[in-house]
């Protein structure tokens, strides 16, 4: 590409973090500054020449970067931030809350239309890559089922709620694909399976000094859109113990679409799946590609929300259409 396209960060744990990796492998892309709500000078980030500034002095850049990654959590952060970040930037985000995905569709879309700007969300690997797999396995298998599982592995938006949760120190939830019903859906019987036939939901939490552990079990069991539909397990452990054994944010999961063709009834499976070291560093990867396509978009004046359904494959990508028709079709 001729320019480079001059990129934003809101937020700097791990997913702003496996951004900054991402951008150092994307040689059209260059990073401008980074947006914290902390105190900038407490931030370490080794990279001379990237600004650190607090999220309040946004605005003074919006003619300066062309896209801005927001890398806050889906609970609380990114339904306020990417309405007001579209007033001023393109931007990314990796809201994953599935069932509210519509209304906050709709609220960034109208933001965004009214001030020109391209806002690509809920964006990572599910919702997503998945997502992109289970339409397309949908439409070129349309009698048949679809199965979404995800794990072993460390959930990034899971974790992130349950720390939210009063009397809540630290935590971290693991996401465990139920095997037995795996295997029912490889072998092509097409069951019906309910939320929690499918997962187990494991946390581990370190509860605040003298906070009622009772209360702090029942209110991540029973809360909406994240636990209320799963069985889920909660585990009290030390701030040591955490540190020690769940350190690490494994993740990855599988999309099977199980499907029946020709008078026969011939049994065809599609199976997409991915196995991660770093869930952050991978959904940032994610939002890295999706950026060049917001930018790339926007000068051609398509602007509002977008999702993944909305952006074709050629746009992510760094090469040029003649290049993809030669190296990759």
């Amino acid at each position: 590409m001729s320019k480079q396209i001059k990129v934003g960060i809101v937020g700097y744990g791990n997913l702003g973090k496996g951004v900054v990796a991402s951008l150092k492998q994307s040689p059209d892309m260059d990073l401008v500054a980074i947006f914290t709500r902390r105190a900038p000078e407490s931030l370490s980030i080794n990279e001379p020449n990237v600004e650190v500034l607090h999220i309040s002095d946004a605005e003074k850049y919006k003619d300066e970067i062309d896209v801005m990654i927001l890398c806050g959590g889906s609970a609380t952060d990114l339904p306020e931030q990417t309405p007001e970040f579209a007033k001023m930037f393109n931007t990314i985000d990796s809201f994953d809350t599935h069932a509210k995905i519509p209304e906050f569709f709709e609220s960034v879309d109208a933001v965004a239309k009214q001030s020109g700007k391209t806002s690509i969300i809920s964006v990572g690997w599910d919702p997503g890559l998945f997502s992109i797999n289970r339409l397309m396995s949908e439409a070129i298998l349309p009698v048949g089922e679809t199965y979404s599982f995800w794990g072993k592995g460390v959930s990034q938006g899971h974790s992130d709620a349950i720390r939210r949760v009063e009397g809540v120190k630290n935590g971290v939830q693991y996401t465990i694909p139920i095997e037995e019903s795996v295997e029912k859906v490889r072998r092509g019987e097409n069951p019906v399976l309910t939320t929690a036939d499918k997962h187990l939901r494991v946390c581990y939490v370190v509860a605040e000094e003298g906070a009622d552990q009772a209360k702090i079990e029942s209110d991540i069991k029973t809360m909406p859109n994240y636990f209320d539909e799963y069985k889920t397990e909660v585990n009290f452990i030390t701030e040591e113990e955490l540190k020690s054994n769940h350190s690490k944010l494994p993740h990855g999961g599988f999309v099977i679409h199980s499907g029946k063709t020709g008078e026969d009834n011939n049994t065809q499976i599609i199976e997409y799946s991915l196995k991660l070291d770093s869930n952050p560093e991978f959904t940032a990867s994610v939002l890295v590609a999706y950026a060049r396509a917001a930018y790339r978009l926007n000068k051609e004046g398509q602007t509002g929300a977008k999702t993944v359904y909305d952006v074709a494959p050629g746009y992510i990508s760094p090469k040029s259409a003649a290049d993809l028709r030669k190296e990759l079709l």
